[in-house]
């Protein structure tokens, strides 16, 4: 009979060691954007599963960024899935219904990839937006 507690113990330590490496993706890449000439509207907007990682704005456009961070950057590029993006989409909407002045702005979805020792990649208009 296996233990369920050294299990469940096992999974929480992952999920913990992923949480700390989301939230370090997230603030390399708020700097990277920041560098850019982004301003952080939002981080983490939404809920388990259908958050936007970080929204931005530079001049007249918002963009919903999706941070990725792989151990290649071919792994991150495929770690934006359709079902990811529905989801997501989901959180724009509402993020648009409680900010309204943005829908006169070019709304965009990006994404961030970062993978070690390999500079990150801000992709522009990652995925189309079916808002």
């Amino acid at each position: 009979m296996t233990p369920q507690p050294a299990r469940n113990e096992a999974r929480s330590r992952r999920a913990h060691r992923s949480g700390l490496t989301g939230r370090r993706a997230e603030w390399l890449a708020i700097l990277w954007l920041a560098a850019k000439g982004y301003r952080l509207l939002a981080r983490r907007f939404g809920g388990k599963g259908g958050e936007i990682d970080l929204i931005v704005k530079r001049g007249r456009t918002v963009a919903f960024v999706e941070v990725k961070a792989r151990e290649s950057i071919e792994d991150a590029l495929t770690a934006i899935t359709p079902e990811k993006r529905r989801l997501v989409e989901l959180r724009i909407r509402q993020w648009l219904a409680q900010n309204p002045w943005a829908m006169d702005h070019h709304l965009r979805a990006d994404a961030l990839f970062l993978a070690p020792r390999r500079w990150p990649r801000h992709v522009r208009a990652a995925f189309e937006l079916a808002l």
